[in-house]
């Protein structure tokens, strides 16, 4: 397998859920707008955004969303489309409700409750060298379960196969195993076609991760710097505590 590394220049950012495990903070502010290090969640993932000179960001939006819209009306980079939605569509419906917007090619996809540091090389510039559109409908980055800093699940992918050139895997998901060895770190690419085949409406990006399982199309990169998962008013302290100072 050899990767593209055609650049990337348009992501879809979700920025619409509820927040509930991280009330009572996100009852006067969404999620996305907690601060870390001294910067919105949101902020973090655009500015990582801008950096990999993408272009342009779809940031979807419902739970508070004009505080969203509010926020983010000033960015130079990317240049922000906001996708509102007025019943929540879940992370795969947000996603298919966006397409008219994210074009045919290949684009970013990222959350914004996870914040991430670079290894070596930038994450998105990782998955963008490793990205393969004649193999893959999906390729997700993932944090090994020890790594996952915030994070207490069971885990949720294992490798299927041998590794490529690129070092992306394909994967399966953890199914009857008690946990798997990688968490999904909300980051990824992926392509409109892969969300045509559903239909309107609410639902989970793991419906379409699990059909492109089934094909041999679903891809897996592990991230080789930190990462925090911030679902609760405890975990913002934690990552707080730990990166006092602006990344």
């Amino acid at each position: 397998m050899v990767a593209t590394a055609v650049p990337i220049r348009i992501a879809m950012v979700l920025a619409a859920g509820l927040g509930t495990r991280m009330r009572p903070l996100t009852l006067e502010r969404p999620k996305p707008l907690l601060p870390v290090a001294g910067r919105s969640l949101l902020d973090h993932v655009l500015d990582a955004m801008a950096a990999a000179d993408v272009e342009t960001a779809v940031v979807n939006t419902h739970y508070l969303g004009g505080m969203v819209e509010a926020h983010v009306a000033g960015r130079q980079r990317p240049a922000i489309h906001l996708s509102p939605e007025a019943e929540l569509l879940e992370t795969g419906g947000g996603v298919r409700n966006a397409l008219p917007l994210l074009g045919p090619g290949p684009f970013f996809v990222a959350n914004a409750d996870n914040v991430w540091q670079n290894g070596p090389i930038p994450v998105l510039q990782r998955l963008t060298r490793a990205w393969d559109a004649d193999a893959m409908d999906a390729l997700l980055l993932l944090v090994p379960k020890p790594a996952a800093i915030g994070y207490d699940g069971r885990g949720d992918y294992l490798p299927s196969g041998p590794a490529a050139v690129s070092d992306a895997f394909p994967l399966r998901f953890r199914g009857a195993d008690a946990t798997a060895a990688h968490v999904f770190a909300g980051v990824k690419i992926t392509t409109a076609a892969l969300y045509r085949q559903a239909p309107d409406g609410p639902f989970s990006n793991k419906l379409l991760w699990d059909a492109a399982e089934r094909a041999g199309r679903l891809f897996g990169l592990i991230h080789d710097g930190a990462w925090f998962h911030v679902g609760t008013p405890q975990a913002l302290e934690d990552v707080n505590r730990r990166l006092a100072a602006p990344f």
